[in-house]
């Protein structure tokens, strides 16, 4: 086992009282009430998820697949739901986003357990297919992924915005704010009818997508939590997941930082060609 000091590791720090085992059950017992609403108040946001209205989509997008092109359509698989993930992997860049690939890290194994609840899940990025099917490599996931180099899908719903937009805020989440990359994140989902017509049923971002993460749900339960408290950007203490070592240290006053991009120097610039 490794000897590591906690302070590259974590940065809260637990203050917690100790009592006695009837002082405890009582707490936890009034804490279980404020689960169960919980519970019944997301059973309900989801029921009014479902109710929300759709819109049509106009254009049956093109994308380049592992096997060649393949249409919005073509990615149902054959069902009537399709889940879609934007991965933040960019036209230039070296590898995925560390955050995205946290995500993605969950994603092969309920892909057999959404299939036999007639949804289909895809992940779409801009990089060229050859540098995505690299990267998967990689990391040995096997989730179906293809490339919107040659459309503007990924821009369309929200998640890929022009270098020069970035000096400013952007249109993301549903509203304006400044954002590091010309990537971003989000889960959108679609419905095709058996006439072959595709609706958009929803698309979320930012820390929607936390019901993505198994990691994050059992880190909520742990003493420290996800331990994110103090930390410049939030998910700073990510690695790809071949990338954790023994010199492993969180830097609390880390910023997000975008992928390097082909071609670039260590200080981000591009070289010259």
């Amino acid at each position: 086992m490794h000897n590591r000091k906690d302070k590259s590791m974590t940065a809260t720090q637990t203050s917690n009282k100790v009592v006695s085992r009837n002082e405890w059950l009582k707490a936890r017992m009034a804490h279980l009430e404020a689960e169960k609403e919980l519970t019944r108040r997301r059973d309900e946001l989801c029921r009014q998820r479902r109710e929300l209205p759709w819109e049509k989509v106009p254009e049956n997008y093109v994308f380049q697949g592992p096997n060649g092109p393949e249409s919005l359509g073509d990615l149902f698989a054959g069902r009537s739901q399709l889940m879609i993930y934007h991965f933040m992997l960019g036209p230039d860049w070296e590898e995925g986003c560390k955050s995205c690939s946290f995500l993605a890290d969950h994603f092969d194994a309920t892909q057999i357990h959404l299939a036999h609840r007639d949804v289909t899940f895809a992940a779409i990025s801009r990089a060229p297919m050859p540098r995505i099917q690299a990267f998967q490599k990689r990391m040995g996931w096997a989730f179906h992924w293809v490339s919107a180099f040659a459309n503007t899908f990924n821009r369309d719903f929200g998640v890929q915005f022009k270098k020069e937009e970035l000096a400013d805020e952007v249109n993301y989440n549903y509203g304006r704010r400044r954002f590091g990359a010309e990537e971003a994140p989000g889960l959108s989902v679609f419905y095709k009818n058996p006439a072959g017509d595709i609706f958009h049923t929803y698309s979320t971002y930012g820390r929607g997508l936390d019901s993505l993460v198994g990691t994050y749900q059992f880190l909520d339960l742990a003493p420290k939590g996800r331990d994110e408290d103090g930390l410049a950007f939030s998910m700073s203490w990510v690695r790809h997941h071949d990338r954790y070592g023994d010199d492993y240290v969180v830097d609390p006053a880390a910023d997000y930082q975008k992928p390097r991009e082909i071609g670039a120097c260590c200080n981000g610039e591009a070289r010259d060609r």
